[in-house]
Parts: C-alpha cells; sequence; structure tokens
C-alpha cells in the first residue's frame, strides 16, 4: 500500500469511527526531565536575537479575521499555519538554514526557536530539540488514529508541526516544524 492510499484509508477510518476531528486537551508542555544542557539553551536563546531585531516579544494573543490572515500570509504558510496541514518534506529552504539566529513565527514574529536548538532529524522538516520557553503551547492530535502531540504559537495560534520522543540529546524531543511557518531571523545579518 502507498503512502497516499495509507493515509486516504487511514482518514476514512478515522471519520467513521468519530476520530476525525482534532480532540483537545488543555494546552500544556509535554512532561520530560529537563538536563541542565537543555535548560541552559532553552535560558539563553535571547543572545540569538539581533541587536536591531525589531519583532515584539509580548505575548498576548493576535485575533485576526480569516481573510486578515489571507492578506497576511502566503498561500502556503496559511494552509499550515491556520488550517494545520503540513508542508511536503524536503521542502523548506530552512532544512539548509545553518546560520546563528532565530526561528520566529511566520504568522506573528514571535520568536519560537534559536540555531542553537535545531538539528538535522533526516525528516525533511526543520526539527529542534526544544523551544523558547512559553512561545508554544500544544494538544493532542488524533489525526492518524495514533494520538500525537501538536503545538502551536502561542500568540497567533499558529499551528507549527508536532513534538515526537525520538531526538538527540540533550531532550530526546525533535520539534518537528512545518519551515513555511517559521522565518529566519539571522543573528548578524549581512
Amino acid at each position: 500500500m502507498n503512502r497516499r492510499k495509507f493515509i486516504t484509508s487511514t482518514i476514512a477510518v478515522t471519520a467513521s469511527l468519530g476520530l476525525g476531528s482534532t480532540m483537545f486537551s488543555a494546552f500544556s508542555e509535554p512532561a520530560f526531565k529537563k538536563s541542565r544542557t537543555a535548560l541552559a539553551i532553552e535560558q539563553q536563546w535571547r543572545k540569538f536575537l539581533p541587536k536591531s531585531y525589531s519583532g515584539s516579544l509580548v505575548l498576548t494573543p493576535l485575533k485576526l479575521s480569516k481573510q486578515e490572515w489571507q492578506q497576511r500570509l502566503s498561500s502556503a504558510a496559511f494552509r499550515v499555519l491556520r488550517e494545520e496541514q503540513t508542508e511536503r518534506p524536503g521542502s523548506s529552504i530552512l532544512n539548509e538554514q545553518h546560520g546563528k539566529g532565530i526561528y520566529a513565527c511566520e504568522g506573528c514574529d514571535l520568536p519560537l526557536f534559536t540555531s542553537a536548538m535545531k538539528f538535522e532529524s533526516g525528516t525533511g522538516w526543520p526539527s529542534f530539540t526544544t523551544h523558547i520557553p512559553g512561545h508554544l503551547a500544544t494538544k493532542k492530535d488524533y489525526k492518524m488514529i495514533w494520538p500525537r502531540t501538536e503545538y502551536h504559537c502561542i500568540r497567533c495560534g499558529g499551528h507549527q508541526g508536532h513534538v515526537f520522543n525520538d531526538g538527540p540529546k540533550p531532550t530526546g524531543q525533535r520539534w518537528c516544524n512545518n519551515g513555511v511557518a517559521l522565518k529566519f531571523v539571522a543573528m548578524n545579518p549581512s
């Protein structure tokens, strides 16, 4: 069975079982014990902001209408951030981004990750071992039959990706992100 047929049949089964819609649980952080290294990486995120960074770091929710989001985002970013779709693996230029800086939400510019958190997962999507504390919220996603942990930008609610427990040290987690949902802001812009 090829991937497309598997996904199509999975969607049909979940719909027939009444599991097709996302079932919300309280937004929370996945439970795992953080090492000192992980805590240090999370706490030092501001050193990756360019001195000229003008984006807001305020966490006040940003609420826009569907039409306002469509005007603000590319069609690909809209599908991922607002409709919770997934971009094709290997399609993001951020896979090849190795400079120092931050990865901010494409929807609202809130910093979500730093280059120190990024690693090459081989999955075709930008992946991170951890994130900037307080900038992401999670919920359970049952779209693929088995539960996954989906995460969103805390400010605009934009869908970013899913977190898995198969990443490298220091956290053992892989925050697998849609590249189109992020923008890279270089630490030292040229």
